[in-house]
Formats: structure tokens, sequence, C-alpha cells
């Protein structure tokens, strides 16, 4: 008999033929004590997200002018790292195909058609899509596969990713951005840039998704 064999058969001895289950409590947190989109909870985000060693770019504007206000923000984040400046800009820069064009007007950005291989993405120096709901509490962005944010293997495999989203799109909880949510899609939930450390805890970044993570919070 195995430890592990020997240690369930202990168990069942002391919890006998007709072991009583428990009830278990089921009064979860479903809300956060903030509105959605509340600049409590987009500073909390914020806060996160720098504290993950992600770049938070805010920009203003109403409804009728954040599409400006995002395309200057994308456009001086790539600056600032040298992307979409010179006349490859196209092999450089790759965004979502359901990205809004203006986002990214006079980038000279292609949309992503799907056919590249991850080889071929690796040579790409940055992307850019949208993302669909942020989790405040744990600095989460989260992306759904559609569209406006790409597919998954576009937003892990080159080394910027720049991350459009919304206030308005900006929950406290794990349960309110689940709630907006459709499961059946390849979610990908994003803390920060991709980040491990080894048995001496050195910190090496970019090995299992983007080494810089860029989020243009915009409204």
């Amino acid at each position: 008999m195995s430890a592990r064999d020997e240690v369930l058969a202990r168990v069942r001895d002391a919890l006998g033929p007709t072991p009583t289950v428990p009830d278990v409590p089921r009064g979860y947190r479903r809300v956060g004590e903030h509105e959605p989109g509340s600049e409590m909870v987009v500073e909390q985000l914020v806060d996160r997200l720098e504290d993950y060693r992600a770049t938070v770019v805010r920009c203003g504007g109403d409804d009728a002018s954040v599409r400006d206000a995002v395309s200057s923000a994308v456009r001086e984040v790539l600056s600032r790292k040298g992307i979409g400046e010179t006349a490859d800009a196209s092999a450089a820069l790759l965004h979502a195909p359901g990205l809004p064009p203006a986002w990214v007007e006079g980038l000279g950005s292609r949309p992503d058609d799907g056919t590249s291989a991850a080889r071929d993405l690796d040579a790409v120096a940055a992307v850019v899509t949208a993302s669909v709901v942020a989790v405040s509490e744990t600095g989460t962005v989260v992306l759904d596969g559609s569209p406006a944010c790409g597919r998954r293997a576009l937003t892990l495999v080159p080394d910027v990713h720049v991350c459009v989203l919304r206030t308005a799109d900006v929950v406290q909880t794990v349960p309110e951005a689940l709630a907006r949510l459709d499961p059946t899609r390849p979610l990908t939930f994003v803390s920060g840039p991709s980040a491990t450390s080894d048995i001496e805890l050195s910190r090496v970044e970019g090995v299992h998704g983007p080494r810089t993570l860029v989020v243009v919070l915009a409204g």
C-alpha cells in the first residue's frame, strides 16, 4: 500500500460509512463597492497595472473626441519606442482586424489577417488591440478573441502589446467581469507584461508573452 492509499484509508475510517456533508455557504460577493468606470476603480486598476510593471497612458475625451485622443496616445507610445516611423513600418506594426482604423491612422500599421505563423509574429515589433473589460482589484485586462481584440497568438508572440481600454469597461471584481464575458470565447486574462522568476528569484520578462504591455486608458 502506498502512502497515498494509507492516508485515504485512514480518512475513510475516520469518516465512517455515512459521513455528514456540511452545507457550503455560497454567499459570494458579486459586485464591488464602486460603480464600473468610476474614478475609484480606474485609479485602483492603474495602481495594480503599474505595480505589475505595465505602462498606463490615460487619454481624456468624451464619446465625440475619444477617437482622436486614442489615436494620439497610441502614436505617442509607439513613437517613444521607435515603432511606426520607418518606411517598413507595416512589417513592424500589426493591429487587430476589427480595431477602428483611426486609432492607428498614419502609423503604417496593417490589420492581422490570421495567416501569419508564430515565427512571422515574432518578427513583429508591436501590436495594437482593444479589450472588453478590466478588473481593478486584480489589475487584469481581458481580451475575448473578437475582431477588436484579435486572435490570441497576436497578443502573445510580439514583444510589445498596446491595449486600448475604455474607462467604462473597468469593473472592481472578477464576478462583475465574468458577467460581461461570453464563456464560449477564447478569453485571455492579462495582468501586466509576461514575467517569471527562477529559484533564485531572478526576474525574466517576455518568456510567455509580451515583454512590454502598454494600456491606453481612454475616456
